[in-house]
């Protein structure tokens, strides 16, 4: 049976870390400086999770290999690569296949440090990569409330809804 040529195509991208001590933080392609008491994402590349969140929700719109087939964790190019050349192969991937994005909606999952003070920045910077208006990127962040090992600072995680539209 032949593809389906839908109007619209949904994704869904999760991600997480470990935390450890040191930093810079690197979430939504800034890096967040933090007082001598910060903490880093533990991974192969710059372990940026909601950048990693919105590479799977994209491949998975287009129903494609998730991050970890197309840039392996034990690959050594990808030891400390830059995590928007994940999206942007994953953006590639989704104009070839007919799609733009219509919108995100993206959530970190963090205790500490804070995100709000970010928000913006990461929105925009989003935007830029995507090329598409800010207003369609919706960012938010939750803290784990003391609760599991996002509640002890001890990881991090970010959950990224994409929906596509059909060029």
């Amino acid at each position: 049976m032949a593809d389906p040529v839908l109007p619209y195509r949904i994704g869904l991208g999760y991600d997480s870390h470990r935390l450890g001590p040191g930093g810079p933080l690197r979430i939504g392609g800034i890096d967040i400086e933090q007082s001598t008491d910060g903490v880093h994402a533990i991974g192969h590349s710059d372990a940026d999770v909601l950048l990693h969140a919105l590479t799977d929700a994209l491949l998975g719109a287009i129903a494609a290999e998730d991050i970890g087939r197309l840039f392996p964790d034990n690959a050594e190019e990808n030891r400390g690569r830059d995590s928007e050349d994940f999206v942007a192969a994953a953006l590639q991937k989704v104009t070839d296949a007919g799609y733009q994005i219509g919108n995100i909606d993206a959530v970190i999952l963090a205790q500490k440090p804070k995100m709000a003070p970010h928000i913006d920045s990461m929105r925009d910077r989003i935007a830029r990569m995507l090329a598409c208006p800010q207003s369609s990127v919706g960012l938010k962040a939750k803290t784990g409330e003391g609760v599991d090992s996002i509640g002890r600072s001890e990881s991090i995680a970010a959950r990224v809804i994409v929906m596509l539209i059909r060029k």
